[in-house]
């Protein structure tokens, strides 16, 4: 009895629901026009007033007509409406127009980023170009270069010097190609890409999209992202991009893409070479305090509620800051510490305790700590063993200094600081040159085969790889070897080959700006890098003395205290001259 009472209960809510969705369409027949749902009647308004190309309008027409024999109950009909109501969002017909005032814009980029005055000088180019041929066609520009130096907000300034609206598409971490293409629509929880979801974001089929950290991309069985990326960055095909959730050509052509990057070494060879790659190598100390008093100050005042009067930071704090607290390429460190500042203050003046905060060299430690860094601190009295290198990161450059140890032994080499493989080939080819030339360097060729050899480079945690530490590897070894002291205020880069030539290196502007941050006096640099000295900052080749090397003979002349002979002959007396190569051959 209780079954039978259960089951007519449930067979009459089904009448019942079943009576009322044929009342709903009844109503909906009459309040609509020529007998079709009031939605329906929309899309179709809405689909025709685009001015699709035919073959789109007509699949968009197929799908509303499939809604129009769906429930609107029916599971399926939210999923149709979901498509059609993503399509109508697209701006298919929006556009903003150009408005390229090349005068505005350098005002726009001098007032927005101190420096970089080669990025400024090619954007103003790019826009030249844009309003001359009312065409974006062109490379795709890709900025490169270590966190915080404003590759983002480069983007954002020429977006508004351009009066075009603004997206941005965080690449970091994409590993599906659906991601960017989009998902079917036959899967569940399908969506369009993030190239779709971009102009929806932007309202216009013509605005600047920033491809943000383009170099982190990574692919996985379900696709390569940055293969997607292809088209999407190909001025002759993406005037026909198709989502895969879309599932109708639309057109990319009119929209300039801007990417980002940390590094070149990770980004897809194809991709790499559909863009023209500008590196922002990282700001100088001047550069950095003009930074800090135009934007960085002002910002964090602003941010945390304080008036200009209210706190006071010396002129000698920044430059205290930058040198004792920060060790970056860009700003973003410098810019949380002077954050730090602002609530420590904010904090006094909150509280009452104080009406206005000063800060000043003396009293920096009581906002900030104690000093994390000193520019000097690598260069130390005993320097046999020991030479500095310079290296590239993605992060900028940095001092690395590479340590030996002669031990006796049975002529076995270790290797400690977390090496990769270029470096340990490094260490083989200087040790192999070491070895055939025992006898013009001084080093006793007995004790060399009876002892062993202990390399390191400190701070083991950190990678550390690279085709620059040749010469570095060697000076250390006849160091070593020699008991002859390395000048403590010589940095070097350059590869070494098992006969002693100095090859070129990458990264030069990076790493001279390490070595100027070190407080280093004199760069070793391989003879082939001389024209990339162009590149490196006028504050920099004027603190720092650069000398060239084509033989490593040269490099140890210059590196280590006392005065090498190699048959009795010193190098550094040849430098210049014409015979020096055939002397040192």
């Amino acid at each position: 009895h209780d079954i039978k009472k259960k089951v007519k209960e449930s067979i009459d809510q089904n009448k019942k629901d079943y009576y009322i969705r044929e009342q709903m369409k009844v109503i909906q027949k009459e309040l609509s026009i020529n007998g079709e749902r009031e939605d329906i009647v929309e899309y179709k308004k809405k689909v025709t007033e685009l001015g699709l190309p035919q073959q789109s309008q007509e699949k968009l027409m197929k799908e509303i007509n499939h809604l129009a024999k769906l429930g609107s109950m029916s599971q399926e009909s939210g999923v149709i409406s979901a498509y059609l109501d993503t399509v109508l969002d697209l701006p298919w017909n929006s556009k903003t127009p150009d408005r390229i005032d090349l005068k505005k814009a350098e005002k726009i980029l001098e007032a927005d980023h101190y420096g970089l005055k080669r990025v400024k000088e090619r954007i103003l180019e790019q826009l030249a170009v844009i309003k001359l041929t009312k065409s974006i066609k062109g490379p795709i520009i890709c900025l490169v270069g270590p966190p915080g130096v404003g590759k983002t907000s480069v983007a954002t300034s020429i977006a508004r010097a351009m009066g075009r609206n603004f997206a941005r598409i965080s690449m970091g971490g994409v590993r599906d190609e659906a991601e960017i293409r989009g998902h079917r629509k036959t899967y569940v929880g399908a969506m369009p890409g993030r190239i779709i979801h971009a102009y929806i974001q932007a309202k216009s089929n013509n605005p600047l999209i920033l491809l943000d950290e383009i170099d982190k991309i990574s692919g996985d069985y379900k696709g390569d992202p940055a293969a997607a990326l292809l088209e999407v960055l190909d001025s002759a095909q993406n005037n026909a991009f198709s989502d895969h959730y879309i599932d109708i050509p639309f057109d990319l052509s009119n929209t300039l893409f801007i990417a980002t990057a940390n590094t070149v070494d990770s980004i897809h060879p194809a991709l790499y070479d559909r863009m023209e790659i500008i590196n922002l190598s990282g700001y100088t100390d001047d550069e950095k305090i003009n930074i800090a008093e135009r934007h960085l100050i002002p910002n964090q005042l602003q941010n945390h509620g304080l008036k200009k009067a209210s706190l006071t930071i010396g002129k000698g704090v920044i430059d205290d800051i930058i040198e004792h607290y920060t060790k970056e390429a860009g700003v973003r460190t410098l810019d949380r510490e002077i954050a730090s500042i602002c609530r420590k203050a904010a904090t006094r003046i909150a509280s009452g305790s104080a009406k206005t905060v000063k800060v000043k060299s003396g009293n920096l430690h009581e906002f900030l700590g104690k000093r994390k860094f000193f520019r000097y601190m690598n260069l130390d009295t005993d320097r046999v063993g020991i030479s500095t290198g310079l290296a590239w990161t993605a992060y900028g450059g940095d001092t690395l200094d590479i340590e030996i140890n002669v031990l006796k032994g049975k002529g076995n080499l270790d290797l400690t600081g977390n090496l990769g493989e270029v470096m340990k080939e490094s260490v083989t080819a200087a040790l192999s040159y070491v070895k055939a030339n025992a006898d013009r360097l001084g080093v006793d060729a007995e004790v060399l085969s009876s002892s062993d050899i202990h390399l390191h480079i400190p701070e083991g945690a950190v990678p550390k790889d690279g085709p620059s530490a040749g010469i570095t590897i060697a000076t250390a070894l006849v160091s070593a070897l020699t008991g002859n002291p390395t000048s403590r205020e010589v940095a070097m880069t350059g590869e070494i080959t098992i006969r002693g030539r100095v090859l070129a290196i990458g990264g030069l502007k990076e790493k001279s700006m390490a070595a100027y941050r070190s407080g280093v006096k004199t760069i070793i640099i391989p003879e082939e890098n001389v024209k990339d000295l162009d590149e490196v900052p006028q504050v920099v080749k004027d603190t720092i003395k650069f000398i060239p090397c084509s033989r490593i003979e040269q490099v140890l002349e210059i590196a280590l205290e006392r005065p090498v002979c190699i048959d009795n002959i010193n190098i550094v007396e040849c430098i210049g001259q014409k015979e020096e190569r055939g002397v040192v051959q």
